[in-house]
């Protein structure tokens, strides 16, 4: 007797990789760095600033542009530094004030909790709905396997409860991406602008002790602007910093709590599971 071939099952559809949102870094940080060094050379350097517009001569007395022209060549790489952590934390503000969605988050947290006790599954998807934040999109895509595995008569009460709870993980994994691009770059700014206001330090301060140097009287023009370079490195390269760490910390903080906000939502879901089916 022939035997007759089976057909394997069809696998489950993979869930589609939600796509991160925000500004590609590698089209902008050289966007920049160009208008970094426009900046330096048409803003910081032109004559207005400068004694007779002679930039020998030196800035004018109190003249911060013509002042900051003074760092030199590192100057531009720093303000690249600067509007890098400005516009990357801007985008952080937008896409996370986007993730935080309409309303409160313990408001919404406390609201579903209260539906699920009343074991009403479907207002708490509408109020996932209104919500269209993070925690409202994992929330949603839990409540819908919740639906699912309650009609599901081939698991245990057990195995529903795991694929219940791998269900809010992976829909965790899929919106961190978005809540945490670009904030590599800030970090990496808070230390990198400190180096790079070093460099800018160590080069100012060989000017100025070549200007020591020299044979007889010192060369005073020199060696001023030597420590003047030294110093608006400095200024700059730590005022960076200082901003790229706060903003790193703020922003971190913020995506805790989002991701706190889901962890209690979701153990809350398995909870009302368990009691309800």
């Amino acid at each position: 007797m022939e035997k007759k071939a089976t057909s394997p099952a069809p696998a489950k559809a993979a869930a589609p990789k939600k796509s991160a949102g925000g500004l590609n870094p590698i089209l902008v940080i050289p966007v920049l760095l160009v208008i970094g060094i426009l900046s330096y050379q048409y803003i910081c350097g032109d004559p207005s600033h400068f004694v007779d517009g002679d930039h020998e001569k030196g800035p004018k007395s109190g003249d911060y542009f013509g002042i900051v022209y003074e760092g030199g060549p590192i100057v531009p790489l720093l303000f690249t530094c600067f509007l890098t952590v400005l516009v990357f934390s801007i985008e952080r503000f937008f896409i996370l004030g986007r993730a935080n969605g309409s309303g409160s988050i313990d408001e919404f947290v406390r609201k579903v909790k209260s539906l699920l006790d009343k074991n009403e599954v479907e207002s708490a998807i509408k109020e996932c709905d209104k919500q269209k934040g993070s925690v409202g999109n994992v929330v949603k895509t839990a409540l819908h396997k919740f639906v699912s595995l309650r009609t599901e008569t081939e698991l245990t009460k057990d195995q529903k409860l795991a694929a219940l709870q791998k269900e809010v993980e992976e829909a965790t994994s899929l919106e961190l991406p978005m809540l945490e691009k670009n904030l590599t770059i800030i970090a990496t700014l808070a230390s990198v602008s400190t180096l790079t206001a070093l460099l800018g330090t160590v080069l100012g301060m060989i000017r100025a002790f070549a200007a020591m140097g020299n044979a007889g009287a010192p060369d005073t023009g020199a060696l001023a602007t030597g420590i003047s370079e030294a110093l608006v490195n400095t200024a700059l390269g730590i005022g960076t910093a200082a901003i790229a760490t706060i903003m790193y910390s703020y922003f971190t903080s913020r995506i805790d709590t989002l991701t706190y906000k889901i962890d209690e939502i979701g153990l809350s879901i398995q909870q009302n599971f368990s009691a309800h089916n």
